[in-house]
């Protein structure tokens, strides 16, 4: 069964950085295409970024360009974003997923809250 479990979100106030972890179980992590996602208060989800499998191509949402990092370790089976820079637009539920940000089949973690704010 994928599981997917998600840290590191919090208070932090503009201008503030912040690391966020997603550790993966349950299925073959560096065949996977994996993506973060995000959901604003009120609003629906919104892609962030996606990272290959080999860890090597990484797509990101124009206003999070130059931002925010997505990593991947594949020896631990673990997704990285670093947010850097954070604006109050920022604050959000941030969910890893397996896939794209469209994928049927994809799966979530239960979420990470980061909230910004002076």
């Amino acid at each position: 069964e994928v599981h997917l479990v998600e840290s590191g979100g919090g208070p932090v106030q503009p201008g503030g950085s912040l690391r966020l972890s997603c550790a993966a179980s349950g299925f073959t992590f560096d065949t996977y295409v994996m993506t973060w996602v995000r959901q604003p208060p009120g609003k629906g989800l919104e892609w962030v970024a996606t990272m290959l499998d080999g860890a090597e191509t990484s797509f990101y949402e124009d206003s999070v360009k130059g931002r925010f990092t997505i990593s991947r370790d594949n020896a631990k089976d673990t997704l990285y974003l670093q947010l850097s820079s954070l604006k109050i637009e920022d604050t959000a539920m941030y969910y890893c997923q397996t896939g794209w940000m469209n994928d049927p089949s994809a799966v979530r973690g239960q979420g990470t809250q980061v909230t910004v704010s002076s």
